[in-house]
C-alpha cells in the first residue's frame, strides 16, 4: 500500500498593506500530456481488472459490485453503439436522468467514442431542456423514463437537428450494445487515440440564477487537474488505509459539475462508487444502511437534514435537551480539534459519554462507516461543521463554480479551519481584487462559454488567465479563504449600509424549521426577510404542540410558531451589527421550489423572481404596501 503523500506547504502568498490577496499552492502531480477521461475504464481493467470500481443495487436491496474489467467491457460495448449509430467524433449528446449507473456507463461511454456530454438536471422543463438540447447543437438525447421521453418528444419539431432520443427504461443501454456489435474494438481505439487533454469533454450548463443558462466547455485536461490534485489531497478519503476499502454512495445529481467530478475522481483513484436515485429522506437513508460508505459528497441541505432528523426523533422520545447538551458537546470538542488540540480530560470523557447515546446514531444513518464528508455548494456554517467533527465526522468544505469543475479550494486535512472553505486546490491560485471579489486561476479552470451561434467558445478570463467568480471573500493571514457573499447580491439600505445576505440566510436555513431563507433590504431602511417552512421540520413541530389541524394560512401567523422562529432570527443576528441584523421576517405559507421558478435545479435561489413574485409581502414588512 502507497504511502500517503505530503501535504501541500505552506500557500505561497503575496501580502499588500497586510492584507493577504493572493494566494496560490503549487500541485501535487504533473497533469497528463496525453490520453483522456475515456481511457480511464481501460486503464483500471489493464491495472486492476478485479478491482471493484462501482456496485449496482439489485431488485432485493442488495448491491452487486461491478470490477473493472466488466465496467471497461461495457463501456467499449455501448461506446461501438453509439457510433454504429452515426454519431461522429466531437458530436454532442445530452443524458437527463437521475443519479444512476447508466448515467455514467453512458458517460464514459460517450468520452470513448470521443463524443461531448451534455447533462440536463432531470427536473428540467420543457422549455429548459429544450434551450439545452438546442443551444448545445446535440445530435442525441438519453433520458430515464417514459414521462422525460415524452417531453422531450414533445420539442423535436423546435430540435432539427436531434436525430437520437434513447431511453434508459425501456432498454436503451441494450439497444446500443446491440447497435455496436458489428463494429470492431478498433474503432473505439481509434477514437480514443484522437482524443486529447485539450480536446472538450463535457458542455456544463450554469443553472441561471441571473437569465439564461450559459454552457460552460470543460475539457478533459480541465478534469483532471481537478480530480488527480483532489485525490492526493485528500488522501485519507480516496486511499482509505482502515480495515474498509474507500467507497461512496453518490446521490447529488450527475447534472451538476459536483457529482460529475466525484464520479471522475473515483474511477482515476478505483474508490467503488454506487449511485442512489432518490434524496427522498426515507429512499436516501435505506439506501445509506445498505452500501455502508466510507465517505460521502453532500450538499448542506442533506447535512441539516441529518442533523435535524436526529434532533426530532430524540425530542420525540423526550430527549431533546439531552441531544442538545450532547450537541454542544460536539461542538465544543470539535472546535478544540481545529485548533489543533485535544480538549480538556473533562470534555473528551463527556464525548465518549455521549457517543453511543447521540453521535453513534447520527452515523448509523448515514451507514454506520462515514469518517468523511466532502460538503460543498453553499457554506456548510461553523456550528453544523463543529458538531460532525465532535460526532467522529470529519468535513471538508470546499468552494468552486461549474466554471471550475467543482472545488477550487478546500479544507486541507492536517489543517482544518472552521469558518473557511479552505485554502486552494493544489495548482490553484486565489486572488481578491480590490472590491473584494474572488478570482480564480489554474489548470481546472475553464476555458469559456459556448457560443452557439458560431460553434465556438467565449472566453471568459482576462489576459493573465484570472477568472471572475461573481463572488465576495477574503484571505486571512494564513491563506485561508472565507466566502462572504455574492457580489450582486449585497443590498444598500438606505443608510448606505452594505449586508452580504448569505450568512444570515445560511444559518436560518439550518433550522429544523425554516426551508429557505430571502434576506431583503435593498434601498430599505433596515433588513428583513421572508422564511418558508420545511414539512419535515413543521410536521414534528406540529406533533410536539399539538396543532396537526391548523391550517396553514392560520399557522403562519401562529405567536408560538413565530416565538420559535425569532429565536433562529435571534441568534442569526448574532452575526452582525446591529445595522446589518433582521428586524421583521413574514412566514410565507408555501414553498420556494424550482417547479414554482424560485429556485434553481441545485437549490440556489432565484433572487429577483422572489422579489417580483412577493413584492406585496415584502413591502408589508416595510408598511409600504397600497392595493
Amino acid at each position: 500500500m502507497s504511502a500517503p503523500p505530503p501535504a501541500p506547504g505552506a500557500p505561497v502568498k503575496t501580502v499588500v498593506q497586510q492584507v493577504v490577496r493572493e494566494v496560490y499552492v503549487p500541485p501535487l502531480v504533473t497533469p497528463p500530456l496525453q490520453g483522456s477521461l475515456g481511457d480511464i475504464p481501460f486503464l483500471n481493467a489493464q491495472e486492476a481488472p478485479t478491482a471493484p470500481v462501482l456496485a449496482r443495487k439489485q431488485p432485493d436491496g442488495s448491491w452487486r459490485d461491478v470490477t473493472a474489467a466488466e465496467f471497461a467491457a461495457e463501456v467499449l460495448a455501448v461506446a461501438k453503439g453509439l457510433i454504429a449509430q452515426g454519431l461522429e467524433w466531437g458530436d454532442r449528446i445530452a443524458i437527463m436522468a437521475r443519479t444512476t449507473y447508466e448515467w455514467t456507463l453512458l458517460d464514459f461511454a460517450a468520452w470513448a467514442a470521443g463524443l461531448i456530454t451534455v447533462p440536463i438536471y432531470p427536473t428540467s422543463s420543457a422549455l429548459q431542456a429544450r434551450w439545452i438540447i438546442h443551444d448545445s447543437g446535440a445530435v442525441a438525447c438519453a433520458v430515464e423514463d417514459t414521462a422525460q421521453a415524452r417531453l422531450i418528444s414533445g420539442e423535436r419539431a423546435q430540435l432539427p437537428g436531434l436525430v437520437h432520443l434513447w431511453e434508459f427504461d425501456t432498454g436503451a443501454i441494450a439497444q446500443l450494445v446491440r447497435a455496436g456489435e458489428a463494429v470492431p474494438d478498433v474503432a473505439v481505439l481509434a477514437r480514443r487515440a484522437h482524443t486529447a487533454p485539450q480536446t472538450v469533454a463535457t458542455v456544463i450548463y450554469t443553472s441561471g440564477t441571473t437569465g439564461t443558462p450559459k454552457g460552460c466547455v470543460i475539457t478533459h485536461g480541465n478534469l483532471f487537474a481537478e480530480v488527480d490534485n483532489a485525490v492526493e489531497l485528500l488522501h485519507p478519503v480516496f486511499k482509505s488505509v482502515s480495515k474498509d476499502p474507500a467507497s461512496t454512495l453518490l446521490f447529488l445529481p450527475l447534472s451538476h459539475v459536483f457529482g460529475r467530478m466525484v464520479v471522475v475522481a473515483c474511477m482515476r483513484a478505483r474508490v467503488k462508487l454506487g449511485h442512489a436515485p432518490s434524496i427522498a429522506t426515507d429512499e436516501l437513508l435505506a439506501d445509506l444502511a445498505g452500501f455502508r460508505p466510507t465517505f460521502l459528497l453532500a450538499i448542506p441541505y442533506v447535512l441539516e437534514k441529518v442533523y435535524n432528523t436526529g434532533r426530532a426523533t430524540a425530542e420525540k422520545i423526550g430527549r431533546g435537551s439531552s441531544f442538545d447538551r450532547a450537541a454542544r458537546i460536539a461542538q465544543r470538542w470539535g472546535e478544540a480539534h481545529h485548533n489543533g488540540n485535544r480538549g480538556s480530560l473533562g470534555l473528551r470523557a463527556a464525548r465518549a459519554l455521549y457517543d453511543p447515546l447521540v453521535y453513534r446514531r447520527i452515523r448509523s444513518a448515514l451507514g454506520g462507516r462515514v469518517k468523511y464528508v466532502i460538503s460543498g455548494g453553499s457554506p456548510l456554517g461553523h456550528r453544523l461543521a463543529a458538531f460532525y467533527a465532535g460526532a467522529g465526522i470529519e468535513v471538508f468544505e470546499g468552494y468552486g463554480l461549474t466554471e471550475t469543475c467543482g472545488a477550487s479550494t478546500v479544507t486541507p486535512p492536517l489543517s482544518p479551519r472552521l469558518g473557511t472553505v479552505g485554502w486552494p486546490l493544489p495548482g490553484t491560485a486565489v486572488r481578491i481584487a480590490a472590491d473584494g471579489e474572488v478570482l480564480l486561476r489554474g489548470g481546472h479552470v475553464f476555458g469559456g462559454y459556448w457560443d452557439s451561434a458560431r460553434g465556438t467558445v467565449v472566453p471568459a478570463t482576462d489576459h493573465e488567465q484570472w477568472f471572475p467568480t461573481g463572488d465576495l471573500g477574503v484571505l486571512d493571514t494564513e491563506g485561508y479563504l472565507t466566502i462572504t457573499g455574492r457580489k450582486k447580491d449585497i443590498l444598500i439600505t438606505s443608510g448606505g449600509k452594505n449586508v452580504a445576505p448569505a450568512p444570515l440566510e445560511d444559518w436560518l436555513r439550518a433550522h429544523p424549521l425554516v426551508g429557505q431563507c430571502l434576506v431583503v433590504g435593498d434601498n430599505r431602511p433596515y433588513v428583513a426577510a421572508l422564511v418558508t417552512l420545511d414539512p419535515d421540520g413543521l410536521f414534528h413541530w406540529r406533533q410536539m404542540r399539538k396543532k396537526q389541524d391548523v391550517r396553514m394560512a392560520q399557522l403562519v401567523h401562529d405567536e408560538e410558531l413565530r416565538a420559535d422562529l425569532q429565536r433562529a432570527v435571534d441568534d442569526a443576528n448574532r452575526l452582525v451589527s446591529r445595522a446589518e441584523s433582521i428586524r421583521r421576517f413574514a412566514v410565507l405559507p408555501v414553498e420556494f421550489s424550482e417547479a414554482s421558478g424560485h429556485l434553481t435545479p441545485s437549490l440556489k435561489l432565484r433572487r429577483a423572481a422572489i422579489v417580483r413574485d412577493f413584492e406585496r409581502e415584502i413591502d408589508e414588512l416595510y408598511g409600504t404596501w397600497t392595493s
